[in-house]
């Protein structure tokens, strides 16, 4: 992958061994060794951080800027939720191997959700990928461990307890790896990250807690949201009963007639980026309601609308439409601007996803890119947080082998198992890499509280 929806020409002539390429992937650490990732948490210059604060908050509802702010404050881990493209631009210019990826992008520890798959099996995967693009696997690696460092200090985790977990997430990572590229490639690619992956991962602590989230998670659909959040009426121009949203300010709110019309517009565009049979699908239904639903810590206070859908007899489906941005990783890499953000984060989540969503598209309304998906579609999570002490090496072990496998989609893990060899000078590295790294943004945190206590930012509206 060379960029936004190109790709490298296909050879399918030249055979290639795998110790060919397991070569080529083991001669890149010299250039790139190991310890090389043992590097300081910033390199250069770097914004001030209510400056980097003020210039992220452009293209957000105003209104909303201070839930965001406050959400920020709420502590180092919620911060650094926030800036993955603060940590984009330190980790510019730092020791990489070449070996590209598709990235998530903000790969921090509470991105790695449950969700159904079409079949109804739960499997957890990263879920989160507004900052996707190419670049360098080591950077969402970094990301990740630096986010369970400060997941566990919020947990009140000793700090031996959380240099192991991100140390075990990287020895994971290249476990995981190694086994990938030992595999038929048919058999490396549709591996599913489901409850099994746990003992794969070494997380077998973890099976209480993915059966407790997984649980919650069957529980999660369109139909449970129509009984909690919804009420009836009768649709005049129809003469039917239909439902509509309650409204739950500010979380969720209803939006003008025009407003709707132009979602209902957008959903209409959006239909043509599925594949034929889901096209078939979605046309079964019609529009009953649309609200505007705030969204989580990174991205409030951009645009996000639900649509409630009226299926088969008392059949509801409940989509999302969310405003699709810029990366903020872009500005820090080599490759070309998204022709439609929407498409560039649907693009981004087929690949490295083990399922996606059948029903996640994009579309545009009123000149913005959105994405579209089921909104909390069997879905649910672990909270890194609030982990017993002894289950926060699991989970970063479970977390390091998913995110093996999601690179595995986009390069070769035999590239990346010649990189990683057998080799845990790797995971020290990037382990003391991750403390440090938590260190600078517990301090930037403690300037934005700084920023806020000045008068800078409001936390109320």
């Amino acid at each position: 992958m060379t960029a936004h929806g190109s790709h490298d020409p296909v050879d399918l002539r030249t055979p290639v061994s795998a110790e060919d390429v397991y070569a080529r992937g083991k001669a890149l650490r010299d250039s790139t060794p190991p310890a090389a990732h043992d590097h300081p948490a910033t390199v250069g210059r770097r914004p001030d951080v209510a400056d980097f604060v003020e210039a992220s908050n452009e293209g957000r509802l105003p209104e909303l800027l201070p839930l965001r702010i406050a959400k920020m404050t709420a502590s180092p881990f919620a911060f650094f939720r926030g800036t993955a493209g603060l940590m984009a631009g330190d980790l510019a210019g730092t020791p990489a191997s070449g070996l590209t990826a598709q990235l998530c992008g903000d790969a921090h520890a509470a991105n790695f959700g449950l969700y159904g798959t079409p079949e109804g099996e739960i499997v957890m995967d990263i879920n989160d990928f507004d900052e996707t693009v190419p670049g360098p696997w080591e950077w969402d690696l970094k990301r990740l461990t630096a986010s369970l460092v400060l997941a566990g200090r919020e947990g009140g985790f000793g700090e031996k307890h959380c240099l192991d977990a991100a140390e075990d997430a990287v020895k994971s990572y290249r476990r995981i790896v190694r086994e990938l590229a030992e595999l038929p490639f048919m058999r490396s690619w549709n591996a599913l990250p489901n409850a099994s992956a746990l003992s794969r991962a070494k997380a077998d602590e973890l099976i209480d807690d993915f059966e407790e989230a997984a649980a919650k998670a069957r529980k999660n659909t369109s139909a449970k949201i129509a009984r909690k959040r919804t009420q009836e009426y009768d649709d005049e121009a129809t003469g039917l009963r239909r439902l509509k949203f309650i409204e739950d300010p500010p979380v969720r709110t209803h939006v003008d007639e025009s407003t709707a019309e132009r979602v209902i517009d957008g959903l209409q565009s959006y239909v043509d980026t599925l594949r034929e049979s889901r096209r078939n699908l979605i046309s079964r239904y019609s529009v009953s309601d649309v609200a505007f639903r705030v969204v989580g810590t990174g991205s409030v206070g951009r645009r996000s609308y639900i649509a409630l859908l009226h299926g088969n007899g008392d059949e509801v489906l409940v989509l999302q439409l969310k405003e699709a941005c810029q990366s903020a990783l872009e500005p820090f890499l080599d490759i070309k601007p998204a022709d439609h953000e929407g498409r560039r984060i649907v693009h981004g989540a087929r690949l490295v996803q083990a399922e996606s969503d059948i029903l996640l598209g994009w579309t545009t309304i009123e000149g913005r890119p959105y994405i579209v998906r089921q909104f909390r579609n069997l879905k649910g999570d672990i909270d890194p947080t609030k982990l017993d002490s002894d289950h926060l090496d699991d989970y970063g072990r479970l977390a390091g082998a998913l995110l093996a496998r999601a690179h595995a989609r986009s390069v070769d893990p035999r590239l990346l198992a010649g990189y990683l060899a057998d080799d845990t000078e790797l995971d020290k590295a990037i382990g003391r890499y991750a403390v440090r790294y938590a260190d600078q943004s517990e301090a930037d945190h403690a300037e934005l509280l700084t920023a806020v206590k000045n008068g800078r930012f409001p936390t109320e509206p």
